[in-house]
């Protein structure tokens, strides 16, 4: 029980992580150096995406809370770095490691763009059966067009034309993963377009402090992940979409990933090319390795699934000729709030606790076999759950 207390966003003050490694020592790469004058602020703005409910009081310190809206929404927020920090006294503190002094990181001002319809989607009766109505296509496609209308905008402005998704794990409030996908953008030198799809996690309600009300709110979100996927993939200017997930929400990614590599599929193309994807991060999977090897694997498994009009058997499924494309699983035996997780499902393995003794040779064979894709195993913990190491570890959160 204690172990899930670690994955409780309740702490008063947010420090920011640890300087990566990379940008320390003598051979540290400089940071920062294709930022443009306009995020040369201590303020660095983020893009966000929603399925939480709202915030209707005034004393609730989230704009979002951890209850579960049926309309997705998207818009603006702004993590605060320190208070009263110029730009170069911020740069100059992001570099010293070990850091003597903590500098806090802070939710500023939030503000909805966008929002989709609810779902399910209303539908008419016409003679030729039901079919969504005219409104809610309206209403979509209006969404969909200010969504990418506001990515293309950040992208106007970036020095690489890429999105960088960050999907969160349990018990984490829309304020957790503003300011973790925060620190993560500023040490990736504030280059790209940051974004974070922050589903309904946090509550409070059933056993294990709610761990099972959020595992359910993950499910809820791939159908919301999905189409936020589909929609940045389309913006216009876009080269790469870049995603990261943690903990539980790996799930929710790799659930959303599947379905749209079943549509790629279905359109003889896959998910790299046809949605732009460039790296899929998951970090400590809190996933069962039989039920993501089902969800992650299901169009190669499945020799009867339509390519283009009929099935295709002996296709080629290229992803390792794709640029750009590639997968990395980061796992840790030691990872305690994953074996807690382990015991209460009664799974085999957690994906995020695998070590390499686990692996038959056949897999570790299949693996390579795969192309572009990669298993780092993380030794220790550097935090007191052994969870948190991608922003906790500077030698892992170091970006490449």
């Amino acid at each position: 029980m204690l172990a899930a207390l670690v994955l409780a966003g309740c702490a008063t003050t947010y420090p920011m992580m640890p300087t990566p490694v990379l940008y320390t020592g003598a051979r540290a790469r400089p940071l920062f150096t294709s930022a443009p004058a306009e995020v040369r602020t201590p303020a660095l703005d983020l893009l966000y995406f929603t399925d939480r409910a709202p915030a209707t009081g005034g004393d609730e310190s989230d704009p979002y809370t951890a209850e579960r809206a049926r309309s997705m929404a998207f818009g603006s927020t702004t993590v605060l770095f320190g208070e009263g920090l110029t730009w170069e006294t911020l740069v100059r503190d992001s570099l010293v490691f070990p850091r003597r002094h903590p500098l806090d990181l802070a939710l500023g001002p939030t503000r909805e763009l966008g929002r989709f319809p609810p779902i399910p989607y209303g539908v008419t009766m016409t003679e030729r059966g039901l079919t969504r109505s005219d409104a809610v296509v309206d209403a979509h496609e209006t969404a969909v067009r200010e969504l990418q209308a506001e990515v293309a905008r950040r992208l106007a402005s970036s020095p690489r034309k890429e999105v960088v998704l960050y999907v969160h794990g349990v018990a984490n409030t829309f304020r957790d993963a503003a300011l973790t996908m925060g620190e993560l953008c500023h040490f990736l030198g504030r280059e790209f377009v940051c974004g974070i799809f922050t589903w309904p996690a946090g509550g409070k309600r059933g056993i294990l402090f709610g761990y099972q009300v959020d595992y359910e709110s993950s499910e809820f979100a791939a159908e919301h992940l999905r189409k936020t996927i589909r929609a940045i993939a389309g913006t216009p200017g876009l080269e790469r979409l870049h995603l990261i997930a943690h903990s539980r929400g790996t799930d929710v990614l790799v659930t959303a990933a599947s379905d749209l590599n079943f549509e790629a599929y279905t359109q003889e193309s896959n998910i790299a090319r046809h949605y732009k994807i460039g790296n899929i991060v998951l970090i400590a999977p809190d996933l069962d390795v039989d039920v993501n090897a089902a969800k992650f694997f299901k169009v190669l498994s499945d020799p009867d699934m339509p390519y283009g009009s009929a099935p295709n058997p002996k296709m080629v499924l290229d992803l390792d000729r794709t640029p750009g494309f590639h997968i990395t699983v980061y796992m840790s035996p030691d990872d305690r709030a994953l074996a807690t997780s382990g015991k209460l499902f009664g799974s085999v393995a957690r994906l995020g606790r695998l070590n390499k003794a686990m692996l038959t040779p056949r897999q570790i064979e299949q693996a390579r076999t795969f192309g572009p894709f990669d298993l780092i195993q993380v030794e220790g913990r550097t935090d007191l759950f052994g969870h948190s190491y991608f922003t906790s570890n500077p030698k892992v959160s170091a970006p490449t």
